[in-house]
């Protein structure tokens, strides 16, 4: 009787392996496709995905010309395990599906350190699917549904997360833009110096620049996670030029503003001092509201084996999990 289990980790009984086996044998007499079991004491160098690729590809799983061979390799002390599969099962064992089984299959019952009910369960369900495509389209569909779930409570995670953000922000940039305003107000009604007024302005336009970005970037970040594209969210980093021509606007919507409140008022004429302040009015106006609010203030204190197989190649396709 061929190998079709090689236990060299030592995880199975001798009743389990001839039972492995054996069933593993009718599936390859039946179906011609060819699933091998391979259990190591640890990968040393290796990743448990070169590993399994050199395993699989040095002894040929499957059929030549078929590439129809499956491989679950188990490496005890990495606490790693892998589904590879060989090219021409690819169609049918998708990555997808092969992360679920060991995801849903292996892993709980490995982290009870019961090796050989994940490692049956999981060879039983992959012989499952290869003989019956009703049950696998079945379990593709539980996966697209089950990743449809785990999408929306990533969506309202994000969308609540970064709400946050634009809320915070938002708040700030409308603080920071208030003042702004004000010191054109000022400098309109010459109770504020011109030259005192531009350092403001420029000092407003950090903080207001910045609680912008704070408020604008979660989401077009967030935007490109759910459109899972990042071309937005790079050319926001790409163009830093962008938020100086944004200034412009930034400013003169802001002078706009003062004008039609000093307009409306009736109370002030037009007036311009280039340096000299109303101090009462200075400290009326901005020191109850403190002139930090001008600036961001932002401070942050290859193993051998038994068996041999017919030929058959996987280019890396399957899934790997950990525990």
């Amino acid at each position: 009787m061929r190998d079709f289990v090689t236990d060299s980790a030592g995880i199975f009984t001798s009743s389990q392996v001839l039972e492995l086996n054996q069933r593993l044998v009718d599936f390859e007499k039946s179906t011609t496709n060819k699933l091998v079991i391979f259990t190591i004491e640890e990968l040393g160098f290796n990743t448990i995905e070169t590993y399994a690729n050199g395993l699989f590809n040095q002894n040929g799983i499957g059929q030549e010309g078929k590439d129809n061979g499956l491989l679950i390799l188990f490496s005890k002390n990495d606490r790693e395990v892998r589904i590879e599969v060989g090219y021409g099962l690819e169609p049918y064992i998708t990555d997808a599906v092969a992360s679920r089984i060991i995801r849903n299959t292996m892993i709980p019952n490995f982290k009870e350190e019961a090796y050989f009910t994940g490692i049956n369960e999981a060879s039983n369900q992959l012989i499952e699917f290869l003989n019956n495509p009703e049950a696998l389209d079945e379990f593709k569909q539980e996966i697209v549904d089950e990743d449809s779930k785990e999408k929306l409570y990533t969506n309202i995670f994000l969308g609540i997360f970064f709400s946050i953000f634009v809320g915070v922000g938002s708040f700030f940039f409308l603080k920071s833009y208030v003042n702004v305003i004000e010191v054109f107000r000022g400098v309109l009604m010459g109770k504020l110096g011109v030259l005192p007024g531009v350092f403001m302005l420029l000092a407003g336009s950090f903080s207001s620049v910045f609680a912008l970005v704070f408020a604008i970037v979660p989401l077009i970040i967030g935007y490109s996670i759910y459109m899972s594209n990042s071309q937005a969210a790079a050319f926001i980093f790409d163009e830093p030029s962008l938020l100086l021509w944004l200034l412009l606007p930034f400013f003169g919507i802001a002078a706009i503003i003062a004008f039609i409140k000093l307009k409306i008022s009736g109370k002030e004429d037009l007036s311009i001092s280039w340096i000299k302040n109303d101090k009462s009015y200075y400290r009326k106006t901005f020191s109850s509201s403190g002139t930090h609010s001008f600036s961001s203030g932002s401070s942050s204190s290859s193993g051998g084996s038994s068996f041999s197989g017919g030929g058959g190649s996987s280019g890396g396709g399957g899934s790997s999990g950990s525990w």
